[in-house]
C-alpha cells in the first residue's frame, strides 16, 4: 500500500518553529482522532466525544484548534521540541524536516514481529532565517501567519475527501489501528520522525524569495 504524502515548505525564525509545526500537526491530529471506543461485544461499540481547545500562538499571529487532551498535547509538544532544539543547535545548519506518520500494524506468524504499514505521512520542511531589524521580523511574522492560514485550510479540504483510512476493527484488533494509550482520545496510530542538515542560516533576501515563492505556489 502506498502512503499518501503531503509536504509543506516553510521559512521562519527559530522561535517560531515549535508553534508553526504544532499548528500543522495538531490540525491534522484533530481530524485523525476519535473518542474512546466502548465495546459491548467484539464488533459492537459506541464512540465517545472529543473536546476541542483554541490555542493562541505567542510568536505567530495565529490561533489553532486542537483536541482537548493533555496527554496528547504533551506527546506532540515533546516530539516537536526535540526537533526544534536540534534544528536551532550549533550542530544544525538551519534546515531540517519533521514528519507525522500514520500507520497500521499487521500481525505476522510466529516468530516474526508485527509489521508497521504507513498509510499517510505529513512532512514539514523548515529553513531558518535571521533578521537584522524589527521591520524584517514583523514582515516575516505576517507572512508565516498567512501561510499557516492557507495550510490549515488546505488540510481541512483534504480531510473532507473520501480517502483511505483503516477500517474500524473488532475489539481484539483495536490496537492494530488505534493508539489506545490516551485516556480521553483515540487517535490512529502515529509516530514522529525528523532530520536536520546544515548550512548557514540564509539572509533576509534569500528568505523572502522563498516566502514569495511559497506564496505564489499556493
Amino acid at each position: 500500500m502506498n502512503a499518501r504524502s503531503q509536504v509543506f515548505d516553510l521559512t521562519m525564525e527559530g522561535l517560531q518553529v515549535d508553534e508553526a509545526v504544532t499548528t500543522i500537526f495538531q490540525t491534522v491530529l484533530f481530524h485523525r482522532c476519535l473518542g474512546k471506543f466502548m465495546y459491548t461485544g467484539d464488533a459492537q461499540y459506541s464512540i465517545g466525544t472529543v473536546g476541542y481547545t483554541d490555542v493562541d500562538c505567542n510568536f505567530i499571529d495565529f490561533t489553532y484548534v486542537c483536541c482537548t487532551s493533555d496527554s496528547l498535547t504533551h506527546k506532540v509538544k515533546r516530539a516537536i521540541n526535540l526537533f526544534s532544539e536540534k534544528l536551532r543547535s550549533n550542530e544544525s545548519c538551519g534546515s531540517g524536516q519533521i514528519s507525522l506518520e500514520f500507520f497500521q500494524k499487521k500481525k505476522n506468524r510466529w516468530p516474526f514481529s508485527q509489521e508497521s504499514i504507513p498509510w499517510e505521512v505529513w512532512t514539514v520542511h523548515l529553513d531558518l532565517i535571521k533578521h537584522e531589524n524589527e521591520d524584517e521580523r514583523q514582515l516575516c511574522r505576517e507572512n508565516v501567519s498567512d501561510l499557516l492560514t492557507e495550510k490549515v485550510i488546505y488540510i481541512t479540504e483534504l480531510m473532507n475527501r473520501h480517502d483511505y483510512v483503516p477500517k474500524t476493527p473488532s475489539q481484539s484488533e483495536l490496537d492494530l489501528i488505534f493508539d489506545t494509550s490516551f485516556p480521553d482520545v483515540q487517535p490512529y496510530l502515529f509516530k514522529f520522525d525528523y532530520s536536520t542538515s546544515g548550512s548557514a542560516a540564509p539572509s533576509m533576501g534569500n528568505a523572502m524569495k522563498k516566502i514569495i515563492k511559497e506564496t505564489l505556489a499556493m
